[in-house]
């Protein structure tokens, strides 16, 4: 899926790209860029919240806050074609 993720706080910056992983607690989170060669990869998750029904994350990271925003979900790939 096609997501945003936008440090929280002074000198943010945004990235965007493909998500890899997913944010979940103790796991970090990994952007792929969209020349597929680069990533961005977050320290390990504290903590995620979620705004209701809307496709907004907001992580706590063990140094860092960010905000993420899915902006595309990828289309499931055909399964039996032809």
């Amino acid at each position: 899926m096609d997501v945003v993720l936008r440090k929280l706080g002074k000198g943010a910056r945004a990235v965007g790209g493909r998500l890899v992983r997913a944010p979940r607690k103790g796991s970090v989170v990994v952007i792929e860029f969209p020349d597929g060669m680069h990533e961005y990869v977050t320290t390990p998750v504290k903590r995620v919240l979620r705004i209701a029904g809307r496709e907004i994350f907001y992580i706590e990271t063990i140094n860092s806050r960010y905000r993420l925003e899915v902006r595309g979900r990828e289309a499931p790939a055909a399964e039996g074609t032809g």
